[in-house]
């Protein structure tokens, strides 16, 4: 009698256990997957593979593409293919406002320079006039980003009168994707800051508002 409740005994530890119970009804005798484990178990199940290594790979090879796909768009001026920093209207707007005039801000990085190197010579006339120099030109730049604000202020109220001030991408009533003017003078401001060059997305426009020419295809 007591081999009999021994044999059923052994039968029921012995059964499969179903692998879609909660977990709060897993069996004792499994271990509870640490933190690190489930997190790479979540990676292998968006990547399919289980190969932990491999969920890593995947994930930074997909960074890489979508950093890649990111430095195109600002190279080209793609607008399917911006970062929502640079997206919409609004944005493209103030983009040919800052680059269809000369900003001192542009100028401030190589006269710095210039000053930089020429600090080294020991010169007293030399040292004063660029020490007036370096005074002109910080205060020419808070002066020029204050009539920036205010100009870009001014113009956006103008072309975009319905846009809400309090926003930068929304939605409509209708489910439609609008731009709102949140940000688009500091934007613009820290676009003037910039040396011509250096601005992504590259202008479109020259510094007396021209377009600029596109480039011919290669052959």
């Amino acid at each position: 009698m007591f081999r009999r409740k021994n044999d059923a005994a052994q039968a029921v530890d012995a059964s499969p256990v179903p692998d879609d119970l909660p977990e709060a009804q897993q069996p004792k005798g499994r271990p509870t997957p640490s933190r690190k484990e489930a997190e790479a178990a979540r990676k292998a199940s968006l990547t399919g593979t289980t190969d932990p290594k491999a969920a890593k790979r995947a994930d930074r090879d997909a960074r890489r593409q979508q950093q890649a796909e990111a430095r195109a768009g600002l190279a080209s001026g793609d607008e399917n293919r911006l970062p929502a920093r640079d997206r919409g209207p609004v944005k493209a707007f103030v983009r040919d406002r800052v680059d269809g005039r000369i900003s001192a801000g542009e100028i401030f990085i190589p006269v710095a320079i210039l000053v930089l190197i020429m600090g080294f010579v020991r010169i007293p006339w030399v040292q004063v006039a660029l020490l007036y120099l370096w005074v002109i030109m910080l205060v020419a730049v808070v002066l020029d980003a204050l009539y920036l604000s205010y100009s870009v202020r001014r113009a956006l109220a103008v072309k975009f009168p319905d846009a809400d001030p309090r926003t930068n991408v929304g939605h409509d009533d209708r489910g439609r994707l609008v731009y709102g003017t949140k940000g688009a003078i500091l934007y613009g401001i820290l676009r003037s800051l910039q040396m011509r060059i250096m601005r992504l997305p590259k202008p479109k426009v020259r510094w007396n508002g021209t377009p600029v020419a596109p480039k011919a295809a290669k052959r």
